[in-house]
């Protein structure tokens, strides 16, 4: 119990050490790696049953494209930043029905926008 417990406070510190320490571009991919993250353990706590888990991770999927849509510039971005305040707007829309309705082809759907955003980010160069 105690090791588990001292694993998540070093993930913690490393996580926050990470965030004072990388690039503006190098968190919007942690931002992306830890919402595909929060979809995936969703998907298993639905398949599991797991409501009140599932309903958690959802939520915090949901911050996360929250965070992402609160970065976005329009005024540097133009038409690409309102684009993906617009995706980003639908990504949570969806997430929320996956949530109601224990849709797993709606969190694969989220999931694989996600995926594509974070890869298209992954190949600009910081």
């Amino acid at each position: 119990m105690y090791a588990a417990t001292a694993l998540r406070q070093y993930q913690s510190v490393d996580v926050q050490a990470q965030v004072f320490e990388t690039t503006p571009h190098r968190l919007i991919q942690m931002l992306m790696e830890g919402g595909l993250g929060r979809l995936a353990q969703a998907r298993g706590a639905m398949e599991r049953g797991q409501t009140a888990q599932k309903g958690e991770l959802i939520g915090k999927a949901i911050a996360i494209i929250g965070g992402l849509r609160d970065g976005l510039d329009h005024q540097k971005g133009g038409e690409l930043a309102g684009n993906l305040d617009s995706l980003y707007e639908y990504m949570a829309s969806r997430l929320m029905q996956a949530n109601l309705k224990n849709d797993l082809g709606l969190l694969d759907e989220v999931a694989e926008l996600l995926r594509e955003i974070k890869s298209a980010w992954d190949a600009i160069a910081p």
